[in-house]
């Protein structure tokens, strides 16, 4: 019964966190299978992400609530995917990710809290354990894949100027 009560409180306080959190800016690290890609993104509740990947193609993801674009600046290609079987649905809605971190199971590791979500497939969330913020996850998306997603956040509740989330045309 100890236990349950300490990740009852854990579970409280990432929900505390979650609850006040309007926007985030963070860089991250992503590795899909032995390939890793790096970069910054701008996340906006409900629905909105934008990142830029540090590569040679210059990508960059947009989602605006249903709307998923990839674009390779370097080539001037825009790639769009529907969101509905996305992964980023979890993560874009509050609702969603409260309803993920509720039901989840934790799990504690000297400077991690693991949240393990199972429902189509396993979802593993990655929290600080001192701060309680959002450090990762840990998917397999619908093609196998295994993705490693990490990430450092460098500022929170923001306001991003108009257009910012503003997805592509097709060409």
């Amino acid at each position: 019964m100890f236990s349950f009560n300490l990740y009852a409180n854990e579970k409280d306080q990432i929900i505390k966190q979650l609850i006040s959190l309007n926007s985030l800016e963070f860089t991250f690290k992503q590795s899909i299978n032995d390939a890793t890609e790096k970069g910054s993104c701008l996340l906006e509740f409900p629905g909105k992400l934008k990142c830029d990947y540090f590569d040679n193609k210059q990508k960059e993801l947009i989602i605006n609530n249903r709307k998923l674009s990839i674009t390779q600046k370097r080539y001037n290609k825009t790639y769009h995917y529907p969101l509905s079987k996305s992964f980023f649905l979890n993560i874009l809605y509050k609702d969603k990710l409260l309803e993920i971190i509720q039901l989840g199971e934790l799990k504690l590791t000297d400077q991690l809290i693991k949240l393990i979500y199972l429902n189509e497939s396993e979802i593993i969330f990655l929290f600080d354990r001192e701060t309680f913020e959002l450090k990762g996850w840990n998917i397999i998306d619908q093609y196998n894949n295994k993705i490693n997603f990490s990430l450092k956040i460098v500022a929170k509740n923001d306001t991003f100027k108009k257009g910012t989330f503003k997805v592509p045309e097709l060409n």
